[in-house]
């Protein structure tokens, strides 16, 4: 093989790689530009979604019915701040966690995993959370929260100290 052959397969393979790479970030962002802001990373999405992102949070994004459409995030740890304007055609989205799921068709609320517990605020809006593994959803307005922990008791909705509010908030740059 000669020297040009061989700059021309490596220069090839790196390519492919590069491109490979391109292709896993495009997906895990699911065509959202990320800015840096403060410590947080504030994603925009193509269809009016905005992320805020804790820093060390653990998530991916998925479009689960393959419309070309962010429908739900996975978290695993540390916050979200989600905020999914109304549109005409109202887009749903969901976030996923260990212990809950919340669902929404625009508002802005927060998810928050710590500690083997999901914890759900609404802004603006409203949002219904249930447990993950099944049972009767619960919904949220403005200024109102649950705890989801592991176990089958009814979920409670409280209105939130806005000490414990300014606290999540705070960590979110808000």
């Amino acid at each position: 093989m000669s020297l040009i052959t061989r700059i021309l397969s490596i220069g090839l393979t790196a390519l492919a790689v590069s491109l490979l790479w391109l292709g896993v970030a495009l997906a895990q962002s699911g065509g959202c530009s990320t800015d840096r802001s403060g410590s947080q990373d504030v994603l925009h999405c193509p269809d009016g979604l905005t992320i805020i992102v804790e820093k060390g949070a653990r998530y991916s994004l998925a479009d689960r019915d393959g419309d070309g459409q962010l429908d739900a995030a996975r978290l695993q740890g540390k916050a979200l701040l989600l905020d999914l304007p109304r549109q005409a055609k109202p887009t749903r989205f969901e976030v996923i966690t260990p212990q809950a799921i919340a669902a929404v068709r625009g508002t802005k609320w927060v998810v928050d995993v710590q500690s083997g517990k999901t914890s759900v605020f609404v802004v603006r809006g409203q949002v219904d959370v249930r447990r993950s593994t099944g049972g009767t959803a619960v919904a949220l307005g403005p200024g109102q929260g649950v705890d989801v922990e592991t176990g089958s008791a009814a979920l409670v909705v409280k209105r939130w100290p806005a000490a414990r509010v300014a606290a999540l908030m705070a960590r979110l740059g808000q």
